[in-house]
């Protein structure tokens, strides 16, 4: 159920077409903000050149930009550009667009139901991401 339930928001049509992981790349960056290569590694399932590889088309695409950390001049931080934030923000805004049609066709009961199960899945988030 649940796997029925997210592949109809990951795979969301779009003006720009793009691949799973490209799109992950993107989100992971929209949420943890700027982060080193490495850092990137442990949440995508990439091996490193493929990862580098995969952020060198995102840089030349002007989705991504690197710069030095300032904690450490020899590293590079990478994060969003306007436009890679446009691109999560509007695959963003057509799933709760999508999200609000479905549930409008719900029942009463059915809104309910699924309020409820809110707080139960952000738990269940919350304990992913303290085992990560």
């Amino acid at each position: 159920m649940i796997e029925d339930f997210t592949t109809i928001f990951i795979r969301l049509p779009s003006v720009r077409r793009f691949n799973f992981s490209t799109l992950s790349v993107l989100h992971t960056l929209a949420r943890g903000g700027p982060m080193r290569l490495t850092d990137l590694l442990r949440t995508e399932q990439l091996k490193q050149p493929a990862l580098t590889s995969l952020v060198a088309k995102l840089e030349q695409d002007g989705l991504v930009r690197r710069r030095p950390d300032p904690a450490d001049g020899r590293a590079m931080l990478l994060s969003l550009t306007r436009e890679g934030r446009q691109i999560v923000g509007s695959r963003h805004a057509h799933r709760v667009e999508r999200l609000t049609h479905l549930i409008d066709q719900l029942t009463d009961d059915e809104r309910a139901a699924l309020a409820g199960a809110t707080s139960v899945l952000t738990r269940l988030t919350e304990i992913a991401a303290d085992d990560a």
